[in-house]
């Protein structure tokens, strides 16, 4: 009989305390697993939503709030900004791009996204059907509304107001989808995009009259000058508003200047897209480092456990293993059996622990939409999991390594006199 054959054997004479020990270890895994893979893929996403946006500027309130709604729209607006203070820091000698957005309405709790197509490009957007948006109510879709909703090309739909379900439908204008992006892996993904014109005539009164009087004052004037932002409309336009502005740096020098600037010498508000997700980070973390530090004493508790298993079952084997030692098996076969034992119980349940925490955030993305928007993704591995392996088995060897002693200093012949 193997060594291996051995070990397996005693485990599976105790099936109950086996199976303590592996679910004890496995509960541990599967809570670190699972944080490892949120933590790992909500900072990328974080990290790799906000590349290329320096500074975010909106209405006064909340930094992080401005920074969640317009970066990562997962909150509310702070409030809209006049589009004439806006180009005031558009076209600014420290800045070399100015990005506006305007928001308001949603499709089943999808939100619809005035811009231009340097949003688009901030995240290297790939049309996959269709074509961008051109003219007013055209939309263009992420891959994941696409998938979602089931919209397809040449679809007409009503916006709801609000960035969630059910708010006022508005069933008098609808858009129609002219395109529909790849997926890009990025909040992209989850947004209707269309132009500010778009998002405007949604909630203006007599927005057809306003826009035909506006383009006759337009071709009138021979000394229109487009706005930076939105070039329909006329630079120092006092009426129109947009959400918020997206401005990347032309130097290193508007991060020190450009966001005191705007907060001293005007009403609105600039907030560091690097700075507040770094808070954000140390407010998760609290939450992050309670549930680990739940993981780590079940690791601990499942350690003792089974140290104590071994324990008390080298008390029941002594004979068992005075005999192996009678018929020729060495000491070292005897502790080294031991320390397996410990080892196939901690990796068993190291396993399976890994196995749950991909389990659990795979049926997640599958059963709730915010993780599916989140794009966490379940079967997606990091090399931290070996560590983790190897941690768990090093916690099995160590656990087992006083019972192997013993095992090891096992006397034939008391054992054999005293039975």
């Amino acid at each position: 009989m193997s060594i291996f054959t051995l070990v397996w054997n005693y485990l599976k004479a105790r099936p109950l305390n086996t199976a303590i020990n592996i679910l004890l270890l496995s509960l541990g895994i599967a809570v670190i697993t699972i944080l490892l893979l949120f933590n790992k893929q909500l900072e990328q996403k974080i990290t790799e939503n906000a590349r290329g946006i320096d500074l975010v500027v909106g209405a006064k309130g909340s930094p992080l709030q401005l920074i969640l709604c317009n970066i990562f729209h997962v909150d509310f607006p702070t409030g809209n900004i006049k589009l004439n203070e806006a180009e005031r820091f558009a076209k600014h000698r420290l800045v070399k791009n100015a990005i506006p957005l305007a928001l308001g309405d949603s499709y089943q709790s999808y939100r619809i996204i005035g811009t231009s197509q340097k949003y688009a490009e901030l995240y290297k957007a790939e049309i996959q059907q269709g074509n961008w948006w051109k003219n007013n109510l055209d939309v263009t879709i992420g891959a994941n509304v696409a998938t979602l909703t089931q919209l397809k090309l040449g679809d007409k739909f009503a916006s709801a107001h609000g960035l969630a379900d059910g708010g006022h439908t508005h069933n008098d204008h609808q858009y129609i989808v002219v395109g529909i992006l790849k997926p890009t892996n990025s909040v992209l993904d989850n947004l209707i995009l269309t132009n500010v014109e778009s998002v405007w005539e949604m909630h203006e009164e007599h927005a057809e009259e306003e826009e035909g009087h506006a383009e006759h004052e337009h071709a009138a004037d021979s000394n229109f000058i487009p706005s930076p932002l939105v070039p329909s409309v006329g630079k120092g336009d006092s009426l129109k508003e947009i959400t918020s502005m997206l401005i990347q740096y032309r130097s290193p020098m508007g991060a020190i200047q450009l966001p005191r600037l705007v907060n001293s010498q005007s009403s609105l508000q600039a907030a560091s897209p690097a700075f507040e997700t770094a808070r954000l980070f140390s407010i998760l973390g609290v939450g992050v480092d309670i549930l680990m530090g739940f993981a780590y004493v079940l690791i601990v508790i499942s350690g003792l456990s089974i140290f104590i298993a071994l324990y008390n079952s080298l008390k029941e084997r002594r004979y068992d293993l005075a005999i192996m030692r009678s018929m020729g098996a060495s000491r070292t076969k005897l502790f080294v059996s031991i320390l397996l034992e410990g080892g196939v119980l901690t990796m068993l349940g190291s396993l399976i622990g890994l196995l749950m925490g991909h389990g659990v955030l795979v049926l997640l993305s599958g059963m709730v939409e915010e993780t599916q928007k989140a794009g966490i993704n379940g079967f997606i591995f990091y090399p931290e999991e070996w560590i983790i392996l190897g941690g768990s088995l090093l916690l099995g060897l160590i656990c087992a390594v006083i019972p192997a002693i013993q095992a090891y200093r096992t006397d034939i012949s008391k054992v054999l006199a005293g039975n």
